[in-house]
């Protein structure tokens, strides 16, 4: 399984893509069909038509990653969509429960506590 870290921004594409699109054309995807920039090391999500494919195109160390999966039974339950919506953004952690199959329509986020953003920076700034 592939982790991430929990900040890094997630933008799915809500139209299916053609799964035969390798770098160049995913790239060209996440510059279309999502409005984003493919090289700004976010991950960047696409499915086919039946959703039993999926493709995450990613920027790193100076080149792009791919990461496929193909599900041999079933579809993935992708999160319900508005009918204008190109795309969703969501967290690595939503990601992760989607290629493993579960379904996020009916799950109950917990707010998780942070300390406030003052906080970190003094503490960033003790540990220079």
């Amino acid at each position: 399984m592939l982790t991430f870290a929990p900040k890094i921004s997630v933008s799915l594409c809500t139209t299916g893509v053609d799964m035969r699109k390798s770098f160049d054309g995913l790239a060209i995807a996440a510059r279309s069909l999502i409005g984003a920039d493919p090289m700004s090391g976010h991950l960047f999500v696409f499915f086919n038509r039946h959703a039993d494919i999926c493709k995450v195109l990613w920027w790193a160390s100076g080149g792009f990653c791919i990461f496929a999966k193909r599900l041999a039974r079933g579809r993935f339950k992708l999160p319900r969509l508005s009918s204008d919506a190109t795309h969703v953004v969501m967290d690595a952690t939503d990601l992760a429960l989607i290629l493993e199959g579960l379904d996020l329509t009916n799950a109950r986020r917990r707010k998780r506590w942070e300390p406030p953003r003052h906080q970190q920076e003094i503490t960033a700034t003790r540990n220079i």
